[in-house]
């Protein structure tokens, strides 16, 4: 069993991914390469100068693998609470964890199929999100969203940053005190 399964690859994915797996949890990210950045001309990121959505994206796959995440390419159709976490049914079988994490972006449908609460979106064109709790969690146990899906800015440091912090959250629930991260120079 993962101790975090994280839907979706984008901004909100991939930094949830890089801070989860460098606290040492047992992380996997199941991607289906629909990530609205892909799109994205990428001008106002900080600390990065100007790229494509799509080498966005590919950053964060890298640095979140560099850390031990596992990436896997699969499709998600629904997410459910057990008794002791989550399983996530893919196109590619059934997966388990002690949490999952949304990170679907522009898109509530797995959220909504699974049963857990959505509402109205406020977002131009973002007709629904999943409706979240301030930490993070969902209408379903040990089931979270960050990032577009859970109604914050599609612009893709507020995405990266939402998601890792709700990261922190699943971390620190995992850990059983409040995580803290920091790196100092070398």
């Amino acid at each position: 069993m993962h101790d975090i399964i994280i839907v979706g690859a984008g901004p909100a994915g991939a930094s949830a991914a890089l801070f989860a797996a460098k606290a040492g949890k047992n992380t996997l990210v199941l991607d289906s390469d629909q990530s609205i950045t892909k799109k994205a001309w990428v001008a106002n990121h900080y600390g990065a100068k100007e790229l494509s959505g799509p080498e966005l994206v590919d950053i964060g796959i890298e640095q979140m693998k560099g850390f031990g995440a596992e990436h896997k390419a699969a499709k998600v159709s629904k997410v459910e609470s057990t008794g002791n976490g989550a399983k996530v049914v893919t196109d590619h079988g059934e997966f388990e964890a002690k949490h999952v994490l949304l990170t679907t972006g522009m898109m509530a449908n797995v959220a909504e199929d699974s049963g857990i609460s959505v509402k109205e979106g406020s977002e131009p064109k973002i007709q629904k999100v999943v409706d979240i709790k301030e930490n993070g969690q969902t209408s379903q146990a040990n089931i979270w969203a960050a990032g577009t899906c859970a109604d914050k800015s599609v612009h893709t440091i507020i995405t990266a940053g939402h998601g890792a912090e709700v990261a922190i959250n699943i971390i620190s629930e995992l850990n059983g005190e409040r995580y803290v991260d920091h790196d100092i120079n070398k």
